[in-house]
């Protein structure tokens, strides 16, 4: 399993680039998730450390997370999410070409407990929930395009779930209907960046960045 991959660390928060195939944090099922290794890592320096879960990414999905190292920190990032005050950018792989270069998709989205997965669908409901997100076509190699996606919406499975609606399902992902082979416990979805503000930060913007992963299937010339 992959070491610790540390973006930024302060004396508020620890940024990390998490590895795919890992759940981000600790489980009684699993000996090594993100937050253990975190864990592991303040340990080296505080008897004792606090440790905040502030957001997750699914196992699957690799790129930029962020934990708390002060339940103030927490309940801050717990705010500003929301408030919708996070911005966030994901890279996507998909096989299809999207039918327009550039979109913003909204639908509804309910959640399949039984099957672990998103299911989406054009009608509000009780059960479903609104959902959105844009994205922007950025690359091409072999393996497919290179998606920029930006959720406006904090939904369950949800860039996976509204790319596979519109025939474009990340590569790897046959949860949501791909057929293409990609690396084991992961699908071509990266958390690339994430920007905040927090509170008495001297209204300074923080922004940090993932790279992404290096392996074939991501080597793609990105225009912007």
């Amino acid at each position: 399993m992959q070491n610790l991959n540390i973006v930024h660390e302060n004396n508020d928060y620890i940024v990390v680039n998490k590895a795919a195939g890992l759940i981000s944090e600790k489980s009684s099922y699993e000996e090594c998730t993100v937050e253990t290794q975190v864990l592991s890592h303040l340990l080296k320096t505080k008897p004792k450390p606090y440790i905040g879960v502030i957001h997750r990414l699914d196992r699957v999905t690799s790129g930029v997370l962020i934990f708390a190292k002060k339940k103030s920190i927490l309940v801050a990032f717990n705010n500003l999410f929301s408030d919708r005050q996070i911005q966030k950018t994901y890279l996507a792989i998909v096989k299809n070409k999207p039918a327009q270069a550039k979109a913003t998709l909204n639908h509804f989205l309910v959640k399949n407990r039984l099957e672990k997965r998103a299911d989406i669908v054009e009608t509000k409901s009780k059960e479903a929930q609104e959902c959105s997100l844009t994205y922007e076509v950025i690359g091409e190699n072999e393996f497919g395009y290179l998606l920029e996606v930006q959720p406006k919406t904090g939904r369950f499975h949800q860039i996976r779930a509204q790319l596979a609606y519109i025939g474009c399902p990340i590569i790897g992902d046959e949860k949501y209907g791909s057929d293409e082979a990609y690396l084991p416990l992961s699908v071509g979805l990266h958390s690339y960046t994430i920007s905040f503000q927090l509170p008495d930060s001297n209204n300074l913007q923080q922004a940090f960045e993932a790279p992404m992963p290096d392996n074939k299937f991501w080597r793609f010339k990105v225009s912007n």
